[in-house]
């Protein structure tokens, strides 16, 4: 029987510690063994995993994805010249002439470096459980775009493409963020690939090939958010957002992984 005026919360500290602690053992004596018998690279950097069981990429590659440099431009996320930095609601060129569909996209940051190795090792080597880490950035670096949205829209593969890869990264990425996901577009027909087109051809290739599925209907004045690994020329994203609003989404907004950043203006 325990004494009065005793407190068991030095016992239940010191257990919690010496599990912590023996954990951190464990995991240090797996990462010993995965180096020596695989000898595991990283993913980006290609040097050797120090923490293997920690996943295929390292911290220093995961430290050195900086986000977009402010001001951007309010609609497209790409960086303004530096002057912009005292004005209001500010657009880029671009958007200011084109008045793109969508309503305001954001990334995590430019497609280059770790970030774009990272991207690549995730879509085209299979690499799916860097997803996890890609979307909790994307909470954090996109959290203005995630605010009162209803639901997430995950960026859809061509069944024959989906067949070919196995799985669509887009929702990967999507389904961490927190809101619903809704499939709410299918693509009508197969498309050439927009990583071997010229900016000029993106926008023509992709043009009316989504359509908005059953779920898609139902989103009449829904505030949706498009998700994908990367936005370039923002084509893909433009199409999926005009077939969404087409039938009746009140608002479209676009996170992905990565952006090809273009120059300030």
């Amino acid at each position: 029987m325990q004494p009065l005026g005793v407190s068991a919360t030095p016992t239940l500290v010191t257990t919690a510690r010496d599990e912590e602690e023996r954990a951190g053992r464990a995991a240090a004596i797996l990462d010993a063994l995965l180096a020596v018998i695989f000898s595991p690279a990283c993913a980006a950097c290609d040097k050797p995993l120090e923490h293997p069981s920690l996943g295929p990429v390292c911290g220093t590659c995961w430290r050195s994805i900086l986000p977009l440099t402010p001001p951007l431009c309010e609609v497209c996320g790409d960086s303004l010249a530096t002057w912009c930095a005292s004005t209001v609601a500010v657009r880029c060129v671009r958007c200011r002439r084109s008045r793109p569909t969508i309503d305001c996209a954001r990334a995590i940051g430019s497609y280059e470096g770790a970030l774009r190795a990272i991207v690549h090792a995730l879509k085209y080597e299979g690499r799916r459980s860097l997803a996890n880490r890609l979307a909790a950035l994307m909470r954090v670096r996109g959290a203005e775009i995630l605010a009162n949205a209803d639901c997430v829209v995950p960026v859809p593969l061509h069944r024959s493409r989906l067949r070919a890869r196995g799985f669509n990264q887009a929702v990967d990425l999507a389904r961490p963020l927190g809101p619903p996901v809704c499939h709410a577009l299918y693509r009508v027909r197969a498309t050439t690939a927009q990583t071997g087109l010229p900016a000029s051809r993106r926008h023509g290739n992709v043009r009316n090939a989504f359509a908005a599925t059953g779920k898609g209907h139902v989103l009449k004045g829904a505030i949706v958010v498009l998700v994908d690994d990367v936005s370039t020329t923002g084509a893909t994203l433009e199409a999926c957002a005009r077939a969404l609003k087409s039938h009746g989404v009140r608002e479209v907004r676009a996170l992905t992984a990565a952006r090809a950043v273009r120059p300030p203006r």
